[in-house]
Protein backbone atom coordinates (compact mmCIF):
# COMPACT_ATOMS: atom_id res chain seq x y z
CA UNK A 1 0.00 0.00 0.00
CA UNK A 2 1.30 3.47 -0.85
CA UNK A 3 3.15 5.13 2.08
CA UNK A 4 3.61 1.86 3.96
CA UNK A 5 7.08 1.41 5.50
CA UNK A 6 9.30 -1.21 3.94
CA UNK A 7 9.89 -4.44 5.91
CA UNK A 8 12.74 -4.30 8.41
CA UNK A 9 14.99 -6.75 6.46
CA UNK A 10 14.68 -4.49 3.42
CA UNK A 11 15.47 -1.41 5.45
CA UNK A 12 18.43 -3.19 7.07
CA UNK A 13 19.80 -4.07 3.64
CA UNK A 14 19.38 -0.47 2.49
CA UNK A 15 21.12 0.81 5.63
CA UNK A 16 24.04 -1.59 5.12
CA UNK A 17 24.40 -0.51 1.50
CA UNK A 18 24.31 3.17 2.52
CA UNK A 19 27.01 2.59 5.14
CA UNK A 20 29.38 1.08 2.58
CA UNK A 21 28.62 3.60 -0.16
CA UNK A 22 30.78 6.45 1.17
CA UNK A 23 34.58 6.34 1.36
CA UNK A 24 34.74 9.53 3.41
CA UNK A 25 35.04 8.65 7.12
CA UNK A 26 32.74 11.38 8.39
CA UNK A 27 30.18 10.51 5.73
CA UNK A 28 30.40 6.82 6.67
CA UNK A 29 29.76 7.58 10.34
CA UNK A 30 26.82 9.79 9.46
CA UNK A 31 25.26 6.97 7.43
CA UNK A 32 25.67 4.67 10.45
CA UNK A 33 23.79 6.90 12.90
CA UNK A 34 21.11 7.76 10.33
CA UNK A 35 20.62 4.06 9.60
CA UNK A 36 20.32 3.29 13.32
CA UNK A 37 17.48 5.80 13.66
CA UNK A 38 15.75 4.48 10.56
CA UNK A 39 15.92 0.85 11.71
CA UNK A 40 14.81 1.36 15.32
CA UNK A 41 12.66 4.47 15.26
CA UNK A 42 14.84 6.03 17.98
CA UNK A 43 14.31 9.66 18.90
CA UNK A 44 18.04 10.38 18.86
CA UNK A 45 21.27 8.61 17.95
CA UNK A 46 24.94 9.45 18.41
CA UNK A 47 28.20 7.70 17.58
CA UNK A 48 31.10 8.44 19.92
CA UNK A 49 34.71 7.49 19.19
CA UNK A 50 37.06 5.94 21.73
CA UNK A 51 40.13 7.83 20.41
CA UNK A 52 39.17 11.23 18.93
CA UNK A 53 42.82 12.11 18.27
CA UNK A 54 43.27 9.25 15.81
CA UNK A 55 40.65 10.32 13.27
CA UNK A 56 39.97 13.87 14.38
CA UNK A 57 36.33 13.00 15.20
CA UNK A 58 34.73 12.89 18.64
CA UNK A 59 30.99 12.47 18.02
CA UNK A 60 28.56 12.18 15.12
CA UNK A 61 24.85 12.72 15.70
CA UNK A 62 21.66 12.05 13.78
CA UNK A 63 19.03 14.76 13.47
CA UNK A 64 16.75 14.69 16.48
CA UNK A 65 15.62 16.63 19.55
CA UNK A 66 18.18 17.53 22.21
CA UNK A 67 15.63 17.64 25.05
CA UNK A 68 14.75 13.95 25.30
CA UNK A 69 13.95 13.38 28.99
CA UNK A 70 16.13 11.20 31.22
CA UNK A 71 13.58 8.31 31.76
CA UNK A 72 13.57 7.61 27.99
CA UNK A 73 14.81 4.12 27.04
CA UNK A 74 18.45 3.90 25.93
CA UNK A 75 20.56 1.38 24.04
CA UNK A 76 24.34 1.20 23.53
CA UNK A 77 26.10 -1.00 20.96
CA UNK A 78 29.92 -1.06 20.64
CA UNK A 79 31.69 -0.81 17.27
CA UNK A 80 35.03 -2.56 16.67
CA UNK A 81 37.36 -2.01 13.72
CA UNK A 82 39.86 -4.77 12.95
CA UNK A 83 39.39 -6.18 16.42
CA UNK A 84 40.03 -2.88 18.21
CA UNK A 85 37.42 -0.68 19.92
CA UNK A 86 36.43 2.22 17.72
CA UNK A 87 33.45 3.66 19.59
CA UNK A 88 29.81 3.02 20.29
CA UNK A 89 26.32 3.76 19.02
CA UNK A 90 24.06 5.42 21.60
CA UNK A 91 20.30 5.39 20.96
CA UNK A 92 17.58 7.15 22.92
CA UNK A 93 13.97 6.04 22.60
CA UNK A 94 10.92 8.23 22.15
CA UNK A 95 9.32 9.60 25.34
CA UNK A 96 6.51 7.31 26.42
CA UNK A 97 7.31 4.85 23.66
CA UNK A 98 8.05 1.15 23.99
CA UNK A 99 11.50 0.05 25.14
CA UNK A 100 14.06 -1.24 22.68
CA UNK A 101 13.61 -4.93 21.92
CA UNK A 102 16.06 -7.78 21.62
CA UNK A 103 15.46 -7.66 17.88
CA UNK A 104 16.44 -3.95 17.88
CA UNK A 105 19.69 -4.81 19.60
CA UNK A 106 20.41 -7.68 17.19
CA UNK A 107 19.77 -5.42 14.19
CA UNK A 108 22.07 -2.76 15.59
CA UNK A 109 24.80 -5.30 16.33
CA UNK A 110 24.63 -6.52 12.75
CA UNK A 111 24.79 -2.89 11.56
CA UNK A 112 27.76 -2.31 13.89
CA UNK A 113 29.67 -5.23 12.36
CA UNK A 114 29.10 -3.93 8.85
CA UNK A 115 29.96 -0.44 10.07
CA UNK A 116 33.31 -1.67 11.42
CA UNK A 117 34.22 -2.97 7.95
CA UNK A 118 33.12 0.27 6.28
CA UNK A 119 35.05 2.38 8.79
CA UNK A 120 38.19 0.33 8.16
CA UNK A 121 37.83 0.87 4.42
CA UNK A 122 37.20 4.59 4.91
CA UNK A 123 40.30 4.85 7.07
CA UNK A 124 42.42 3.15 4.42
CA UNK A 125 41.06 5.45 1.73
CA UNK A 126 41.59 8.58 3.82
CA UNK A 127 45.13 7.54 4.73
CA UNK A 128 45.94 6.85 1.06
CA UNK A 129 44.50 10.20 0.01
CA UNK A 130 46.44 12.08 2.68
CA UNK A 131 49.63 10.21 1.85
CA UNK A 132 49.23 11.09 -1.84
CA UNK A 133 48.78 14.79 -1.02
CA UNK A 134 51.86 14.90 1.23
CA UNK A 135 53.99 13.00 -1.29
CA UNK A 136 52.93 15.38 -4.07
CA UNK A 137 53.67 18.32 -1.77
CA UNK A 138 57.14 17.03 -0.92
CA UNK A 139 57.88 16.47 -4.60
CA UNK A 140 56.71 20.00 -5.45
CA UNK A 141 58.95 21.48 -2.75
CA UNK A 142 61.95 19.46 -3.93
CA UNK A 143 61.39 20.56 -7.53
CA UNK A 144 60.97 24.19 -6.50
CA UNK A 145 64.12 24.22 -4.37
CA UNK A 146 66.28 22.50 -6.98
CA UNK A 147 65.14 24.51 -10.00
CA UNK A 148 64.75 28.08 -8.77
CA UNK A 149 67.67 30.45 -8.97
CA UNK A 150 66.97 32.32 -5.74
CA UNK A 151 67.83 30.18 -2.72
CA UNK A 152 66.91 32.92 -0.24
CA UNK A 153 63.23 31.95 -0.23
CA UNK A 154 63.80 28.21 0.26
CA UNK A 155 62.61 28.21 3.88
CA UNK A 156 59.53 30.24 2.96
CA UNK A 157 58.69 27.71 0.26
CA UNK A 158 58.87 24.85 2.77
CA UNK A 159 56.81 26.71 5.38
CA UNK A 160 54.09 27.74 2.92
CA UNK A 161 53.63 24.32 1.35
CA UNK A 162 53.60 22.53 4.73
CA UNK A 163 50.99 24.96 6.09
CA UNK A 164 48.64 24.19 3.22
CA UNK A 165 49.13 20.43 3.45
CA UNK A 166 48.57 20.34 7.21
CA UNK A 167 45.60 22.73 7.12
CA UNK A 168 47.48 24.77 9.73
CA UNK A 169 47.01 28.43 10.54
CA UNK A 170 50.74 29.06 10.12
CA UNK A 171 53.89 27.48 8.79
CA UNK A 172 56.89 28.53 10.86
CA UNK A 173 60.62 27.84 10.57
CA UNK A 174 62.85 28.14 13.64
CA UNK A 175 66.64 28.04 13.58
CA UNK A 176 69.23 27.82 16.38
CA UNK A 177 70.62 31.09 17.74
CA UNK A 178 74.21 31.76 18.85
CA UNK A 179 72.95 32.06 22.43
CA UNK A 180 71.69 28.47 22.40
CA UNK A 181 68.00 29.14 21.84
CA UNK A 182 65.85 29.05 18.69
CA UNK A 183 64.36 31.92 16.71
CA UNK A 184 61.48 32.10 14.22
CA UNK A 185 63.11 33.18 10.94
CA UNK A 186 60.21 32.55 8.54
CA UNK A 187 56.44 32.54 9.00
CA UNK A 188 53.76 31.80 6.42
CA UNK A 189 50.26 32.74 7.56
CA UNK A 190 47.25 34.27 5.80
CA UNK A 191 45.96 35.81 9.02
CA UNK A 192 48.23 38.01 11.10
CA UNK A 193 52.00 37.51 10.67
CA UNK A 194 52.90 40.54 12.81
CA UNK A 195 55.18 39.70 15.68
CA UNK A 196 55.78 36.07 14.71
CA UNK A 197 59.12 36.43 12.92
CA UNK A 198 61.79 37.17 15.50
CA UNK A 199 60.02 35.42 18.38
CA UNK A 200 62.45 33.21 20.26
CA UNK A 201 62.57 30.14 22.45
CA UNK A 202 65.00 31.07 25.20
CA UNK A 203 67.80 28.75 26.29
CA UNK A 204 66.65 26.42 29.03
CA UNK A 205 63.10 26.04 27.69
CA UNK A 206 61.72 22.52 28.38
CA UNK A 207 60.96 21.97 24.70
CA UNK A 208 64.31 23.28 23.46
CA UNK A 209 66.33 20.19 24.33
CA UNK A 210 64.07 18.05 22.15
CA UNK A 211 64.15 20.49 19.24
CA UNK A 212 67.92 20.95 19.25
CA UNK A 213 68.25 17.18 19.50
CA UNK A 214 66.24 16.79 16.30
CA UNK A 215 63.21 15.19 17.95
CA UNK A 216 59.59 15.97 16.96
CA UNK A 217 57.30 17.58 19.52
CA UNK A 218 53.49 17.31 19.38
CA UNK A 219 51.40 19.73 21.40
CA UNK A 220 47.66 19.65 22.12
CA UNK A 221 47.37 23.35 23.05
CA UNK A 222 50.27 25.75 22.56
CA UNK A 223 48.63 28.43 24.70
CA UNK A 224 48.49 26.29 27.84
CA UNK A 225 51.33 23.79 27.40
CA UNK A 226 53.99 24.69 30.03
CA UNK A 227 56.78 23.66 27.66
CA UNK A 228 55.96 26.52 25.29
CA UNK A 229 57.57 29.88 26.13
CA UNK A 230 57.40 32.03 22.97
CA UNK A 231 55.50 35.30 23.19
CA UNK A 232 53.16 34.24 20.37
CA UNK A 233 52.10 30.90 21.86
CA UNK A 234 48.72 32.28 23.04
CA UNK A 235 47.60 32.58 19.41
CA UNK A 236 47.73 28.87 18.70
CA UNK A 237 46.25 25.54 19.77
CA UNK A 238 47.35 22.10 18.48
CA UNK A 239 50.82 22.14 16.95
CA UNK A 240 53.54 19.97 15.48
CA UNK A 241 57.22 20.90 15.78
CA UNK A 242 59.25 18.77 13.36
CA UNK A 243 63.03 18.61 12.87
CA UNK A 244 64.47 19.70 9.52
CA UNK A 245 67.41 17.34 9.64
CA UNK A 246 69.39 15.57 6.93
CA UNK A 247 72.71 13.77 7.02
CA UNK A 248 73.21 14.61 10.69
CA UNK A 249 72.78 18.33 9.97
CA UNK A 250 70.01 20.18 11.84
CA UNK A 251 68.77 23.00 9.62
CA UNK A 252 66.01 24.03 11.97
CA UNK A 253 62.48 23.16 13.07
CA UNK A 254 59.24 23.27 11.09
CA UNK A 255 56.29 24.24 13.31
CA UNK A 256 52.69 23.84 12.12
CA UNK A 257 50.30 25.36 14.67
CA UNK A 258 46.52 25.43 14.30
CA UNK A 259 44.11 27.94 15.80
CA UNK A 260 42.93 27.57 19.36
CA UNK A 261 39.94 25.26 19.44
CA UNK A 262 40.83 23.50 16.18
CA UNK A 263 40.99 19.71 16.15
CA UNK A 264 44.20 18.00 17.18
CA UNK A 265 46.47 16.38 14.63
CA UNK A 266 45.82 12.69 13.99
CA UNK A 267 48.51 10.02 14.17
CA UNK A 268 48.46 9.75 10.38
CA UNK A 269 48.93 13.50 9.96
CA UNK A 270 51.80 13.48 12.43
CA UNK A 271 53.55 10.65 10.59
CA UNK A 272 53.09 12.20 7.14
CA UNK A 273 54.21 15.63 8.31
CA UNK A 274 57.33 14.15 9.91
CA UNK A 275 58.19 12.38 6.65
CA UNK A 276 57.57 15.62 4.73
CA UNK A 277 59.96 17.49 7.03
CA UNK A 278 62.68 14.89 6.44
CA UNK A 279 62.22 15.13 2.67
CA UNK A 280 62.18 18.93 2.78
CA UNK A 281 65.38 18.99 4.85
CA UNK A 282 67.12 16.78 2.31
CA UNK A 283 65.90 19.06 -0.51
CA UNK A 284 67.23 22.11 1.37
CA UNK A 285 70.63 20.46 1.77
CA UNK A 286 70.73 19.46 -1.91
CA UNK A 287 69.61 22.93 -3.00
CA UNK A 288 72.28 24.52 -0.82
CA UNK A 289 74.90 22.22 -2.31
CA UNK A 290 73.69 23.04 -5.82
CA UNK A 291 73.86 26.75 -5.19
CA UNK A 292 77.28 26.25 -3.64
CA UNK A 293 78.47 24.59 -6.83
CA UNK A 294 76.95 27.43 -8.84
CA UNK A 295 78.72 30.01 -6.67
CA UNK A 296 81.99 28.11 -7.11
CA UNK A 297 81.46 28.14 -10.88
CA UNK A 298 80.86 31.90 -10.70
CA UNK A 299 84.07 32.38 -8.70
CA UNK A 300 85.99 30.34 -11.25
CA UNK A 301 84.52 32.35 -14.13
CA UNK A 302 85.37 35.59 -12.39
CA UNK A 303 88.95 34.42 -11.81
CA UNK A 304 89.25 33.39 -15.45
CA UNK A 305 87.88 36.72 -16.68
CA UNK A 306 90.24 38.58 -14.34
CA UNK A 307 93.21 36.60 -15.63
CA UNK A 308 92.19 37.20 -19.24
CA UNK A 309 91.80 40.92 -18.62
CA UNK A 310 95.22 41.08 -17.00
CA UNK A 311 97.09 38.83 -19.39
CA UNK A 312 95.54 40.06 -22.63
CA UNK A 313 93.82 43.41 -22.33
CA UNK A 314 96.06 45.23 -19.84
CA UNK A 315 99.27 44.03 -21.44
CA UNK A 316 98.10 45.03 -24.92
CA UNK A 317 96.92 48.42 -23.72
CA UNK A 318 100.26 48.95 -21.95
CA UNK A 319 102.16 47.92 -25.08
CA UNK A 320 100.07 50.28 -27.23
CA UNK A 321 100.80 53.13 -24.81
CA UNK A 322 104.53 52.41 -25.04
CA UNK A 323 104.32 52.54 -28.85
CA UNK A 324 102.53 55.90 -28.77
CA UNK A 325 105.08 57.34 -26.32
CA UNK A 326 107.88 56.13 -28.59
CA UNK A 327 106.21 57.72 -31.60
CA UNK A 328 105.76 60.95 -29.67
CA UNK A 329 109.57 61.24 -29.23
CA UNK A 330 110.43 60.68 -32.89
CA UNK A 331 111.65 63.59 -35.07
CA UNK A 332 108.84 65.28 -37.00
CA UNK A 333 106.13 64.27 -34.56
CA UNK A 334 105.60 67.79 -33.27
CA UNK A 335 102.40 68.31 -35.26
CA UNK A 336 100.68 65.36 -33.63
CA UNK A 337 102.46 65.43 -30.26
CA UNK A 338 99.41 66.84 -28.45
CA UNK A 339 97.13 64.22 -29.99
CA UNK A 340 99.51 61.44 -29.06
CA UNK A 341 99.78 62.81 -25.52
CA UNK A 342 96.01 62.74 -25.07
CA UNK A 343 95.87 59.20 -26.45
CA UNK A 344 98.52 58.05 -23.98
CA UNK A 345 96.58 59.59 -21.08
CA UNK A 346 93.39 57.88 -22.23
CA UNK A 347 95.19 54.55 -22.38
CA UNK A 348 96.60 55.05 -18.88
CA UNK A 349 93.13 55.87 -17.59
CA UNK A 350 91.70 52.81 -19.32
CA UNK A 351 94.41 50.57 -17.83
CA UNK A 352 93.56 51.89 -14.37
CA UNK A 353 89.83 51.24 -14.90
CA UNK A 354 90.49 47.71 -16.12
CA UNK A 355 92.71 47.03 -13.11
CA UNK A 356 89.91 48.29 -10.85
CA UNK A 357 87.50 45.90 -12.59
CA UNK A 358 89.97 43.04 -12.12
CA UNK A 359 90.18 43.80 -8.40
CA UNK A 360 86.37 43.83 -8.15
CA UNK A 361 86.14 40.48 -9.96
CA UNK A 362 88.55 38.97 -7.45
CA UNK A 363 86.28 39.93 -4.53
CA UNK A 364 83.44 37.61 -3.30
CA UNK A 365 80.06 38.41 -4.88
CA UNK A 366 77.64 40.48 -2.87
CA UNK A 367 74.96 38.80 -0.75
CA UNK A 368 71.30 38.44 -1.70
CA UNK A 369 69.61 41.63 -2.96
CA UNK A 370 68.08 43.83 -0.29
CA UNK A 371 66.59 46.53 -2.52
CA UNK A 372 63.00 46.86 -3.67
CA UNK A 373 63.54 44.56 -6.64
CA UNK A 374 64.80 41.73 -4.41
CA UNK A 375 62.01 42.23 -1.86
CA UNK A 376 59.35 42.13 -4.59
CA UNK A 377 60.87 38.93 -5.98
CA UNK A 378 60.79 37.33 -2.54
CA UNK A 379 57.07 38.11 -2.22
CA UNK A 380 56.31 36.66 -5.66
CA UNK A 381 58.34 33.54 -4.89
CA UNK A 382 56.38 32.99 -1.67
CA UNK A 383 53.07 33.37 -3.53
CA UNK A 384 54.27 31.04 -6.28
CA UNK A 385 54.82 28.33 -3.63
CA UNK A 386 51.21 28.75 -2.57
CA UNK A 387 49.78 28.85 -6.11
CA UNK A 388 51.90 26.06 -7.55
CA UNK A 389 53.08 28.08 -10.57
CA UNK A 390 55.54 30.99 -11.09
CA UNK A 391 54.43 34.60 -10.64
CA UNK A 392 55.98 36.87 -13.30
CA UNK A 393 57.59 40.11 -12.11
CA UNK A 394 58.63 43.03 -14.36
CA UNK A 395 60.49 46.21 -13.41
CA UNK A 396 60.68 49.44 -15.41
CA UNK A 397 63.26 52.00 -14.38
CA UNK A 398 65.83 52.11 -11.58
CA UNK A 399 63.46 50.89 -8.86
CA UNK A 400 66.23 50.16 -6.35
CA UNK A 401 67.70 53.68 -6.58
CA UNK A 402 64.62 55.84 -7.07
CA UNK A 403 62.21 54.38 -4.52
CA UNK A 404 63.01 55.42 -0.90
CA UNK A 405 62.62 52.90 1.91
CA UNK A 406 59.35 54.31 3.40
CA UNK A 407 57.65 54.19 -0.01
CA UNK A 408 59.08 50.71 -0.66
CA UNK A 409 57.64 49.47 2.65
CA UNK A 410 54.16 50.74 1.72
CA UNK A 411 54.47 49.20 -1.73
CA UNK A 412 55.40 45.82 -0.24
CA UNK A 413 52.34 45.95 2.04
CA UNK A 414 50.06 46.66 -0.93
CA UNK A 415 51.77 43.90 -2.92
CA UNK A 416 51.23 41.29 -0.17
CA UNK A 417 47.51 42.15 0.04
CA UNK A 418 47.07 42.01 -3.74
CA UNK A 419 48.94 38.69 -4.05
CA UNK A 420 46.90 37.20 -1.18
CA UNK A 421 43.67 38.23 -2.93
CA UNK A 422 44.86 36.68 -6.19
CA UNK A 423 45.89 33.44 -4.47
CA UNK A 424 42.46 33.14 -2.83
CA UNK A 425 40.62 33.54 -6.15
CA UNK A 426 39.35 30.40 -7.88
CA UNK A 427 40.61 29.65 -11.37
CA UNK A 428 43.81 31.71 -11.25
CA UNK A 429 46.45 30.28 -13.59
CA UNK A 430 48.61 33.35 -14.25
CA UNK A 431 49.67 36.33 -12.10
CA UNK A 432 51.75 39.27 -13.33
CA UNK A 433 53.40 41.94 -11.15
CA UNK A 434 54.77 45.20 -12.59
CA UNK A 435 56.73 47.93 -10.78
CA UNK A 436 57.25 51.11 -12.84
CA UNK A 437 59.12 54.32 -11.87
CA UNK A 438 59.21 55.86 -15.35
CA UNK A 439 55.54 56.77 -15.91
CA UNK A 440 54.31 60.04 -14.31
CA UNK A 441 51.44 59.89 -11.86
CA UNK A 442 48.01 61.36 -12.75
CA UNK A 443 49.14 64.73 -11.32
CA UNK A 444 52.35 64.60 -13.44
CA UNK A 445 54.59 64.04 -10.39
CA UNK A 446 57.32 61.43 -10.40
CA UNK A 447 56.15 58.28 -8.68
CA UNK A 448 56.14 54.48 -8.51
CA UNK A 449 53.31 52.35 -9.87
CA UNK A 450 52.52 48.80 -8.76
CA UNK A 451 50.22 46.65 -10.89
CA UNK A 452 49.07 43.14 -9.98
CA UNK A 453 46.96 41.30 -12.56
CA UNK A 454 45.56 37.77 -12.66
CA UNK A 455 43.52 35.92 -15.27
CA UNK A 456 40.73 34.59 -13.04
CA UNK A 457 38.18 37.33 -13.68
CA UNK A 458 38.19 40.15 -16.26
CA UNK A 459 39.13 43.38 -14.57
CA UNK A 460 40.89 41.80 -11.58
CA UNK A 461 43.80 44.25 -11.66
CA UNK A 462 45.17 46.01 -8.58
CA UNK A 463 46.82 49.40 -9.18
CA UNK A 464 48.74 51.20 -6.44
CA UNK A 465 50.92 54.27 -6.81
CA UNK A 466 52.77 56.75 -4.64
CA UNK A 467 54.80 59.91 -5.28
CA UNK A 468 58.53 59.68 -4.82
Amino acid sequence: MTGQAAPRPTRLLEAVLDVGADLDLRGTLQHIVDGAVELTGAARAALTTADPARDGLAEIRAQGPDDVPGPAHRLRVPIDVNGEPFGALHLTGRPGGPPFTTEDEQVLRFLAVRAGIAIGNARLYEAARQRERWIEGAAAVTTALLTRENAGDALTTVAERARLLADATAGVILQPTPEGGMEIVTASTPDDPDGIVGATIAPGSPVLRLLLGGEPVFIDDSATDPRMTTRVRHRFGPSMMLPLQAGGRLIGTLALPRRRGDRAYTETERLLATQFASQAALALVLADARHGRERLAVYEDRDRIARDLHDLVVQRLFATGMMLESTQRRPGAGAIRDVLGRAVEELRSTVQEVRTAIFALQQPPAGPPTGLRGRVLRETEATAARLGFPVSAHFTGAVDHRVPDPVADRLLTALREALADAADRDGVTRVRVTVDVTTPLPDDRDGVRLTVHDDATPGTTTLWYSPL
